[in-house]
């Protein structure tokens, strides 16, 4: 999870929200590493998690990514949980709940639905304070006004 906050820590250079997340391999070494670029990109798909799920999959030269491991900072949305689905990972490790959007156990809980043709673990809450406060302390910069009188 400290290498997922150090690449949120790298979204707010390009104004996008302080989201980082790190796929883990079956061996437990990081397949890939990303942040949320959806202003940087323009790109409404640019979560971190589906970032670092096309990236280890271009990688591995498979869509299928079994026994991988999905660590966020952040619940993912149910875009990133169904990807997560499509992509047959073992588990989601996430940081900080997301009351408004979350798909792993807040709103939905997509990874474990039966329903589905798939289903992975569910970890929550780890450092979960420390993504909470990268992600408040980003939002009460946006909410405050700016020095010079002009927000």
């Amino acid at each position: 999870m400290e290498a997922a906050l150090a690449e949120a820590g790298r979204a707010p250079a390009h104004n996008d929200v302080p989201v980082g997340a790190v796929l883990v391999d079956p061996d437990g070494q990081p397949a890939a590493m990303d942040h949320n670029r959806r202003e940087e990109l323009r790109d409404p798909t640019a979560h971190a998690e589906v970032l670092v799920l096309s990236a280890a999959s271009r990688r591995a030269g498979k869509w299928r990514l079994d026994g991988h491991t999905l660590v966020v900072t952040l619940e993912p949305c149910a875009m990133c949980a169904g990807a997560a689905v499509a992509a047959r990972l073992e588990r989601i490790v996430y940081g900080a709940p997301d009351l408004k959007a979350g798909a792993a156990w807040s709103l939905y809980n997509i990874p474990q639905d039966r329903r589905l043709n798939h289903r992975m673990d569910l970890v929550a809450g780890v450092l979960e304070e420390e993504c909470a406060t990268m992600l408040a302390g980003f939002f009460g910069r946006l909410r405050s006004p700016s020095p010079d009188g002009a927000g």
